[in-house]
């Protein structure tokens, strides 16, 4: 904000604030931006993840609350969000189509709630092609799974090791995944299971993915046409785009670094920084750089300009 007003003649650091404080820009300011840019594909996907921007020193900032991060394998002071991302298999390429803050003091919503109402928004209004649904094992809930079943669509999804499943039809009792017996055909194509809790006619298709030699991820689909590991294991490749949309959006936009107290102006300046990414992009494709090639490029010529003259000179002892 105010360096923004900084750098704007005629704008003042009030006039900014005012603006964060008594507009109310939301998800679909979001999508009402990226959906011209957004390339479909028959293959697409759509991943769900969340994020915490890091308000570790912040003492009297609404939203924020302790929450567990991954990247700090630890609980931190931040505030929870929940993405949503289009991605097209086909050119690799990723667009933030929804997103929400995670406030179970303001609205009572879980995490899971956010997920459940964006995917259905998605089906219902934003009637983007996807065959897919993507998230990590902390959203591979009963509930959520059946639900994609339930719209048409295919999970895929890796679940924890000691998640109870029966491959047996019934003969044997469940048993842990990683503790399951596997065949050298189950190993290239996967086997049908039943994973505890689920409907009785409700199979899924686990597959034992390797990931290196201290990592083995256990992933289902209820795609039963599912017969490949290796397609299997691509597929859930594409779940780290949105890690990836995370660490643009930390790096290029600066969206952790509001330091305003009052949550409508925290809500505004989340919203303006994915907007700007969604911009750098843009540019960056545009000009056929990456958006960090776009970010620092943005200062190139200034750069350029103070080494060949400078505005301050300097005279060394």
């Amino acid at each position: 904000m105010t360096n923004f007003a900084d750098h704007m003649q005629g704008i003042s650091h009030d006039a900014v604030k005012r603006y964060l404080q008594g507009d109310k820009l939301t998800a679909n300011h979001v999508w009402e931006h990226a959906q011209g840019n957004i390339v479909t594909s028959a293959h697409g996907c759509i991943v769900f993840d969340d994020n915490i921007l890091d308000k570790n020193h912040s003492h009297h900032i609404e939203l924020v609350r302790r929450q567990y991060s991954g990247n700090a394998h630890g609980l931190i002071k931040g505030i929870g969000l929940v993405n949503c991302l289009y991605v097209n298999p086909d050119t690799g390429e990723y667009w933030p189509i929804d997103y929400r803050l995670f406030a179970p003091e303001q609205d009572g919503k879980t995490k899971l709630d956010h997920v459940r109402e964006m995917l259905i928004n998605a089906i219902g209004n934003k009637t983007l092609p996807f065959q897919r649904v993507l998230f990590d094992t902390w959203y591979a809930t009963q509930e959520l799974m059946l639900l994609v079943d339930s719209l048409g669509k295919h999970f895929v999804c890796p679940i924890k090791s000691n998640r109870l499943v029966d491959d047996s039809e019934g003969q044997q009792p469940y048993r842990a995944v990683d503790s399951l017996a596997w065949t050298a055909h189950e190993i290239d194509h996967g086997k049908r299971i039943k994973i505890k809790k689920f409907p009785k006619d409700c199979k899924v298709k686990l597959f034992r993915v390797v990931v290196s030699s201290n990592r083995t991820d256990w992933v289902v689909t209820n795609d039963l046409a599912q017969d490949s590991t290796q397609a299997t294991q691509e597929a859930c490749a594409l779940r780290w785009k949105i890690e990836q949309f995370h660490r643009e959006l930390k790096q290029l936009t600066g969206v952790e670094k509001c330091q305003c107290r009052k949550a409508r102006i925290q809500r505004n300046h989340i919203a303006c920084a994915i907007l700007v990414w969604l911009r750098i992009k843009e540019v960056a494709k545009a000009v056929k750089q990456t958006a960090y090639q776009v970010k620092q490029g943005l200062l190139s010529t200034y750069l350029r300009q103070e080494l060949r003259s400078p505005a301050v000179r300097m005279t060394f002892a």
